[in-house]
Protein backbone atom coordinates (compact mmCIF):
# COMPACT_ATOMS: atom_id res chain seq x y z
CA UNK A 1 0.00 0.00 0.00
CA UNK A 2 1.06 3.83 -0.46
CA UNK A 3 0.70 6.80 1.94
CA UNK A 4 0.63 8.86 -1.27
CA UNK A 5 -0.43 7.81 -4.91
CA UNK A 6 1.97 7.09 -7.79
CA UNK A 7 2.44 10.57 -9.96
CA UNK A 8 0.52 8.49 -12.57
CA UNK A 9 -2.40 8.16 -10.31
CA UNK A 10 -2.35 12.05 -9.48
CA UNK A 11 -1.84 12.81 -13.04
CA UNK A 12 -4.95 10.61 -14.31
CA UNK A 13 -6.68 12.05 -11.37
CA UNK A 14 -6.12 16.14 -12.16
CA UNK A 15 -5.84 15.38 -16.21
CA UNK A 16 -7.75 18.48 -16.82
CA UNK A 17 -4.87 20.76 -15.18
CA UNK A 18 -3.04 22.97 -18.18
CA UNK A 19 -0.63 23.99 -15.84
CA UNK A 20 2.69 22.75 -14.92
CA UNK A 21 2.94 19.96 -12.30
CA UNK A 22 5.14 19.38 -9.25
CA UNK A 23 7.37 15.99 -9.15
CA UNK A 24 4.64 13.93 -7.36
CA UNK A 25 2.24 14.55 -9.96
CA UNK A 26 0.19 17.49 -7.95
CA UNK A 27 -1.05 20.63 -10.41
CA UNK A 28 1.10 23.97 -9.69
CA UNK A 29 -1.14 26.44 -10.41
CA UNK A 30 0.78 29.72 -11.23
CA UNK A 31 2.08 31.74 -8.62
CA UNK A 32 1.04 35.04 -10.29
CA UNK A 33 -2.45 33.43 -10.69
CA UNK A 34 -2.69 32.99 -7.02
CA UNK A 35 -1.64 36.16 -6.64
CA UNK A 36 -4.38 37.84 -8.72
CA UNK A 37 -7.16 35.29 -7.11
CA UNK A 38 -6.10 37.67 -4.09
CA UNK A 39 -8.88 39.69 -5.29
CA UNK A 40 -12.01 37.41 -6.18
CA UNK A 41 -14.65 37.63 -3.94
CA UNK A 42 -16.50 33.99 -3.08
CA UNK A 43 -19.13 34.98 -5.32
CA UNK A 44 -17.31 35.94 -8.04
CA UNK A 45 -15.63 32.11 -8.21
CA UNK A 46 -19.18 30.60 -7.65
CA UNK A 47 -20.58 32.23 -10.58
CA UNK A 48 -17.94 30.42 -12.80
CA UNK A 49 -17.50 26.79 -11.40
CA UNK A 50 -21.65 27.07 -11.44
CA UNK A 51 -21.71 27.70 -15.43
CA UNK A 52 -18.88 24.84 -15.48
CA UNK A 53 -21.50 22.41 -13.59
CA UNK A 54 -19.19 22.67 -10.75
CA UNK A 55 -22.29 23.05 -8.16
CA UNK A 56 -20.55 21.79 -4.68
CA UNK A 57 -17.31 23.73 -4.51
CA UNK A 58 -18.21 25.84 -1.53
CA UNK A 59 -17.92 25.33 2.37
CA UNK A 60 -19.19 27.37 4.99
CA UNK A 61 -19.60 28.26 8.77
CA UNK A 62 -15.84 28.13 9.93
CA UNK A 63 -14.44 29.59 12.96
CA UNK A 64 -11.38 31.33 11.17
CA UNK A 65 -7.80 31.75 13.62
CA UNK A 66 -7.45 35.45 11.54
CA UNK A 67 -10.84 36.50 10.57
CA UNK A 68 -10.90 38.42 7.28
CA UNK A 69 -7.10 37.48 6.11
CA UNK A 70 -7.88 36.18 2.57
CA UNK A 71 -6.51 32.45 1.80
CA UNK A 72 -5.09 31.35 -1.36
CA UNK A 73 -3.65 28.27 -2.31
CA UNK A 74 -2.76 25.39 -4.27
CA UNK A 75 -4.56 22.26 -1.73
CA UNK A 76 -2.45 19.28 0.19
CA UNK A 77 -5.31 16.79 0.92
CA UNK A 78 -4.83 14.52 3.75
CA UNK A 79 -7.81 12.03 5.11
CA UNK A 80 -7.77 10.68 8.50
CA UNK A 81 -10.26 8.00 9.99
CA UNK A 82 -11.32 6.59 13.15
CA UNK A 83 -8.24 4.70 14.61
CA UNK A 84 -8.45 0.96 14.14
CA UNK A 85 -4.99 -1.38 15.01
CA UNK A 86 -4.48 -3.19 12.25
CA UNK A 87 -4.57 -0.67 9.56
CA UNK A 88 -3.11 2.13 11.98
CA UNK A 89 0.03 -0.46 11.86
CA UNK A 90 0.14 -0.75 8.04
CA UNK A 91 0.07 2.76 7.51
CA UNK A 92 3.10 2.98 10.31
CA UNK A 93 4.77 0.60 8.43
CA UNK A 94 3.75 2.17 5.16
CA UNK A 95 5.13 5.51 6.28
CA UNK A 96 8.40 4.50 7.97
CA UNK A 97 9.08 2.98 4.52
CA UNK A 98 8.60 6.16 3.04
CA UNK A 99 10.96 7.56 4.71
CA UNK A 100 8.30 9.04 6.98
CA UNK A 101 6.97 8.91 10.71
CA UNK A 102 11.02 8.83 12.31
CA UNK A 103 9.91 11.68 14.41
CA UNK A 104 6.50 13.11 15.06
CA UNK A 105 2.63 11.83 14.57
CA UNK A 106 0.75 11.16 11.75
CA UNK A 107 -0.45 14.87 10.99
CA UNK A 108 3.41 15.73 10.53
CA UNK A 109 3.75 13.60 7.57
CA UNK A 110 1.20 16.04 5.94
CA UNK A 111 3.12 19.33 7.13
CA UNK A 112 6.68 17.82 5.72
CA UNK A 113 5.28 17.87 2.29
CA UNK A 114 4.42 21.06 1.93
CA UNK A 115 5.76 24.14 0.19
CA UNK A 116 5.10 27.88 -0.37
CA UNK A 117 1.30 28.84 -1.76
CA UNK A 118 0.29 25.67 -0.26
CA UNK A 119 -2.90 25.23 1.80
CA UNK A 120 -2.98 22.18 3.90
CA UNK A 121 -6.57 20.66 3.34
CA UNK A 122 -7.34 18.05 6.12
CA UNK A 123 -10.68 15.55 6.24
CA UNK A 124 -11.02 14.89 10.08
CA UNK A 125 -14.60 14.09 9.86
CA UNK A 126 -15.13 17.27 12.04
CA UNK A 127 -13.41 15.59 15.30
CA UNK A 128 -12.53 18.50 17.76
CA UNK A 129 -11.74 17.05 20.94
CA UNK A 130 -8.62 15.00 20.32
CA UNK A 131 -9.11 15.98 16.49
CA UNK A 132 -6.77 18.91 16.88
CA UNK A 133 -4.26 18.62 13.36
CA UNK A 134 -2.02 21.24 15.47
CA UNK A 135 -1.02 23.49 17.96
CA UNK A 136 1.48 26.45 18.34
CA UNK A 137 4.28 24.26 17.02
CA UNK A 138 3.11 22.52 14.13
CA UNK A 139 0.73 25.63 13.17
CA UNK A 140 4.15 27.64 13.04
CA UNK A 141 5.53 24.87 10.92
CA UNK A 142 2.48 25.08 8.45
CA UNK A 143 2.75 28.90 8.72
CA UNK A 144 6.70 28.73 7.72
CA UNK A 145 6.07 26.27 4.94
CA UNK A 146 3.08 27.68 3.15
CA UNK A 147 2.53 31.73 4.32
CA UNK A 148 -0.76 30.61 3.64
CA UNK A 149 -2.63 28.26 6.26
CA UNK A 150 -4.79 25.54 6.66
CA UNK A 151 -8.57 24.06 6.66
CA UNK A 152 -9.20 21.56 8.84
CA UNK A 153 -12.63 19.93 8.95
CA UNK A 154 -11.74 19.33 12.43
CA UNK A 155 -9.57 20.68 15.70
CA UNK A 156 -6.65 22.96 16.51
CA UNK A 157 -5.56 23.51 19.95
CA UNK A 158 -3.63 26.22 21.47
CA UNK A 159 -5.56 28.67 19.94
CA UNK A 160 -3.68 31.42 21.66
CA UNK A 161 -0.49 31.02 20.40
CA UNK A 162 -1.65 30.47 16.97
CA UNK A 163 -3.80 33.78 16.50
CA UNK A 164 -0.19 35.50 17.45
CA UNK A 165 1.11 34.07 14.00
CA UNK A 166 1.11 36.44 10.63
CA UNK A 167 0.62 35.15 6.87
CA UNK A 168 -1.31 32.52 7.68
CA UNK A 169 -4.87 31.81 8.19
CA UNK A 170 -6.90 28.27 9.82
CA UNK A 171 -10.23 27.43 9.17
CA UNK A 172 -11.22 25.43 12.05
CA UNK A 173 -14.46 23.43 12.92
CA UNK A 174 -13.50 24.22 16.78
CA UNK A 175 -10.81 24.14 19.28
CA UNK A 176 -10.01 22.02 22.28
CA UNK A 177 -6.61 21.36 25.06
CA UNK A 178 -6.30 17.55 23.96
CA UNK A 179 -4.12 16.40 21.42
CA UNK A 180 -4.31 14.66 18.35
CA UNK A 181 -5.16 11.05 19.24
CA UNK A 182 -7.02 7.69 18.16
CA UNK A 183 -7.31 8.10 14.55
CA UNK A 184 -5.21 7.33 11.45
CA UNK A 185 -3.80 8.73 8.59
CA UNK A 186 -5.87 7.22 5.64
CA UNK A 187 -4.02 8.80 2.78
CA UNK A 188 -1.99 11.78 1.43
CA UNK A 189 -2.96 13.84 -1.78
CA UNK A 190 -6.30 11.95 -2.52
CA UNK A 191 -9.68 12.89 -2.89
CA UNK A 192 -11.07 13.74 0.50
CA UNK A 193 -14.64 15.66 1.62
CA UNK A 194 -14.77 18.61 3.16
CA UNK A 195 -18.42 19.24 4.41
CA UNK A 196 -20.66 18.86 0.94
CA UNK A 197 -16.92 19.35 -1.13
CA UNK A 198 -15.03 16.88 -2.38
CA UNK A 199 -11.70 18.16 -2.91
CA UNK A 200 -8.32 17.28 -4.76
CA UNK A 201 -4.95 17.61 -4.74
CA UNK A 202 -3.92 21.04 -6.86
CA UNK A 203 -7.44 22.51 -6.12
CA UNK A 204 -6.90 26.34 -6.05
CA UNK A 205 -8.28 26.92 -2.20
CA UNK A 206 -10.16 30.61 -1.94
CA UNK A 207 -10.56 31.08 1.89
CA UNK A 208 -12.75 34.35 2.64
CA UNK A 209 -14.93 35.92 5.44
CA UNK A 210 -17.50 34.06 3.61
CA UNK A 211 -15.96 30.57 3.94
CA UNK A 212 -14.02 28.51 1.45
CA UNK A 213 -14.48 27.64 -2.17
CA UNK A 214 -11.93 25.20 -4.35
CA UNK A 215 -11.62 26.00 -7.35
CA UNK A 216 -10.47 22.74 -10.08
CA UNK A 217 -7.01 24.17 -11.69
CA UNK A 218 -8.47 24.09 -14.91
CA UNK A 219 -11.02 26.92 -14.08
CA UNK A 220 -8.36 29.08 -11.91
CA UNK A 221 -7.56 31.80 -15.07
CA UNK A 222 -11.84 31.53 -15.90
CA UNK A 223 -12.53 32.62 -12.08
CA UNK A 224 -9.56 35.33 -12.07
CA UNK A 225 -10.33 37.11 -15.49
CA UNK A 226 -14.14 36.77 -14.89
CA UNK A 227 -13.73 38.93 -11.61
CA UNK A 228 -11.23 41.27 -13.58
CA UNK A 229 -13.62 42.27 -15.91
CA UNK A 230 -16.42 42.38 -12.88
CA UNK A 231 -13.79 44.69 -10.69
CA UNK A 232 -13.54 46.91 -14.25
CA UNK A 233 -16.95 47.18 -15.41
CA UNK A 234 -17.62 48.36 -11.79
CA UNK A 235 -14.83 51.42 -12.42
CA UNK A 236 -16.78 52.19 -15.20
CA UNK A 237 -20.08 52.04 -14.19
CA UNK A 238 -19.47 54.26 -10.99
CA UNK A 239 -17.40 56.60 -13.15
CA UNK A 240 -20.59 57.09 -15.43
CA UNK A 241 -22.89 57.16 -12.20
CA UNK A 242 -20.65 59.80 -10.60
CA UNK A 243 -20.30 62.21 -14.02
CA UNK A 244 -24.41 61.57 -14.29
CA UNK A 245 -24.38 60.16 -17.92
CA UNK A 246 -26.72 57.41 -16.73
CA UNK A 247 -28.72 56.39 -14.26
CA UNK A 248 -28.88 53.84 -11.18
CA UNK A 249 -31.42 51.46 -12.81
CA UNK A 250 -29.14 51.86 -16.25
CA UNK A 251 -26.13 50.33 -15.00
CA UNK A 252 -27.31 48.22 -12.04
CA UNK A 253 -28.57 45.33 -14.71
CA UNK A 254 -27.64 42.17 -15.71
CA UNK A 255 -26.56 43.31 -19.44
CA UNK A 256 -26.01 47.04 -20.49
CA UNK A 257 -27.89 48.40 -23.52
CA UNK A 258 -25.80 48.39 -26.94
CA UNK A 259 -24.82 52.18 -26.43
CA UNK A 260 -23.81 51.58 -22.86
CA UNK A 261 -21.62 48.52 -23.98
CA UNK A 262 -20.15 50.32 -26.69
CA UNK A 263 -19.68 52.84 -24.34
CA UNK A 264 -17.62 50.68 -21.72
CA UNK A 265 -15.22 48.81 -24.92
CA UNK A 266 -14.32 52.61 -25.91
CA UNK A 267 -13.81 53.70 -21.97
CA UNK A 268 -11.51 50.82 -21.93
CA UNK A 269 -9.67 51.01 -24.86
CA UNK A 270 -9.07 54.65 -23.87
CA UNK A 271 -7.67 53.61 -20.40
CA UNK A 272 -5.80 50.51 -21.80
CA UNK A 273 -7.87 48.34 -19.83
Amino acid sequence: MRVQPSREDLIEMTKLNPFERFPDGRPRVPDELLERMKLVTTEEAWSVLRHHGYHRQFEGNWRETHPGQITVGRAVTAQFVPHRPDFHDAVQQTGLGEGRGKVGGQNSWIIETLQTNDVMVVDIFGKVKDGTVVGDNLGTAVRTRTRAGAVIDGGIRDYQGLVQLTDVNFYIRGVDPTAIADVTLAGLNIPIRIGGVTVLPGDVVLGTPTGVIFIPPHLAQAVVERSEEIRVRDEFGKQRLAEGKYTSGEIDVATWREDIEADFQAWKREHGR
